[in-house]
């Protein structure tokens, strides 16, 4: 976490001190004033940023706020030593327009724009690749020629638009659609349904959707990549954005920045195991039987339903009457002693079953070190479903001969997959297990709560447009671009 610099401090010092004193007053200091927007962000303790609810910007998951560019907004926020003011009711044109008019600044995925009225921006935070996007089925696009005839949708404000227009001139029976008022994630799901062929978005907006729409795939790179950055009104003086720019060159110094990128942009090959084509298939087709049974049990254990039915799927694919070679049967693949330590008579009644594993799961959770906390203790849990807390255990000690720490769940990840050679396992209580197993394992049913959380936040935010919307014909929605004459 990065700490508030010597001058911001002095700046904020006098500023407060200067309560009912006409704030010209300044510090000696060869140092300009930092001008309107730095002082009302200090005299009020509190900045202001306008942003958007998408998974690339800002949004609440299971742990609270998060998002990539939340992320940064949390802290530069504690870089100049004052609280955050979300203002997330927004898409990209309403963004730019709510700094200009009310000030402070706009962190949401936007293109660096240099000749936007009345706004001035900061540095690149990360290059943005405008890739188009296609329906699985059509001929795959090669090049812009392969567009036309296509029904194809961009957003407005995204900085997409003017390297469309640049095209269209090489190509003048392109034609395309512009929503304002729209995310990249609603033109992918507009991309499955049928309403739009395809889509020219981001690279990396892509990349953190697609496990969400199997359907959609990339085609081919269009233009140069545009750099995301922070939008400042022009005329509120340059000491707001000169923090932000020295913000992000110390992340970008210390390596944060880049983990960042990283953590949220980095992981896309699990796609191959998880098979999300095939889960997504079940969400809607089999889950919707089975839902109410695991928000009932969930609530008796007080787990997110969404967890339970994610391990549901990843036991048995929602099949109540599954059964494999070593006898574990039902929803929850649970054996006869597992079975009756929880108290279920019938393994293949899916509503026992489910009320079963949850109370199974709380029992090992409950059972581990109140030194585990937070989400480690959640995967060390899973991992023991699969595996059994013996076998975790074992991991745990391996971990500590390695000199790490027994209590995370990176170190027992790493150290589970040892339980399959003859070197480690011969000093563990309960010898060898096919440790990688429980890794698989709990990788998959991070990955199925993952699109589980974003089809739920979806039909939320569905609904929430669609009454948003319900006075706007499609066509305002939309504003076609026509192929030039």
């Amino acid at each position: 976490m990065t700490t508030s610099p010597p001058l911001l401090k002095r700046w904020r010092r006098t500023l407060l001190a200067l309560s009912g004193t006409a704030l010209a007053l300044w510090p000696i200091d060869p140092t300009p004033p930092p001008g309107k927007a730095m002082e009302g962000v200090l005299s009020r303790d509190f900045i202001t940023i306008h942003t958007r609810n998408t998974p690339l910007t800002y949004y609440e998951g299971r742990q609270g706020p998060t998002g990539f560019e939340y992320q940064l907004m949390r802290r530069f926020a504690d870089y100049l030593g004052v609280s955050l003011n979300l203002d997330d009711d927004h898409f990209v044109p309403t963004v730019l327009d709510a700094v200009r008019q009310q000030g402070d600044l706009g962190a949401a995925a936007l293109p660096l724009e240099s000749d936007e009225p009345g706004l001035i921006y900061s540095r690149s935070i990360m290059p943005m690749q405008p890739i188009v996007v296609y329906r699985r089925g059509l001929q795959p696009p090669d090049n812009i020629d392969d567009l036309v005839g296509l029904q194809v949708g961009i957003l407005q404000g995204a900085g997409i638009s003017r390297i469309m227009h640049e095209l269209q001139l090489q190509q003048p029976a392109l034609s395309w659609k512009e929503a304002s008022d729209l995310e990249a994630s609603a033109l992918l799901r507009r991309i499955e349904s049928g309403e739009l062929d395809a889509a020219v978005v981001f690279e990396h907006q892509f990349r953190l959707n697609r496990l969400f729409f199997p359907e959609v795939e990339d085609g081919f790179k269009v233009g140069d990549p545009l750099s995301m950055a922070w939008a400042f009104p022009a005329n509120q003086g340059l000491g707001l954005i000169n923090a932000a720019n020295a913000f992000l060159d110390e992340l970008k110094a210390n390596g944060e920045l880049d983990q960042l990128i990283t953590r949220y942009f980095g992981h896309d090959d699990y796609l191959e195991y998880v098979g999300a084509r095939v889960f997504i298939h079940h969400v809607h087709q089999r889950l919707p039987r089975y839902d109410a049974m695991f928000r009932e049990a969930a609530r008796r254990e007080q787990f997110d339903w969404k967890l339970l039915a994610a391990i549901g799927y990843q036991e048995s694919h929602w099949n109540p009457t599954a059964t494999s070679p070593t006898g574990v049967r039902g929803m929850m693949m649970l054996t006869n002693v597992t079975a009756d330590e929880v108290g279920v008579a019938d393994r293949l009644n899916p509503a026992e079953s489910i009320e079963g594993g949850a109370r199974y799961l709380r029992s090992i959770e409950q059972r581990l070190p109140e030194s585990i906390t937070g989400e480690d203790r959640l995967f060390m849990a899973l991992a023991a479903y699969n595996v059994g807390l013996g076998h975790l255990y074992d991991a745990r000690d391996i971990a500590r001969l390695q000199g790490s720490d027994a209590d995370s769940w990176e170190a027992v990840r790493e150290a589970l997959p040892l339980l399959q050679e003859s070197e480690w396992y011969s000093k563990t209580r309960h010898g060898y297990a096919r440790g990688g197993e429980p890794v698989i394992y709990v990788r998959n049913i991070r990955r199925y709560l993952e699109i589980l959380e974003y089809v739920d936040r979806s039909q939320q935010q569905f609904h929430q447009l669609n009454a948003r919307l319900a006075d706007y014909p499609e066509s305002e929605t939309f504003e076609v671009v026509p192929p030039k004459p």
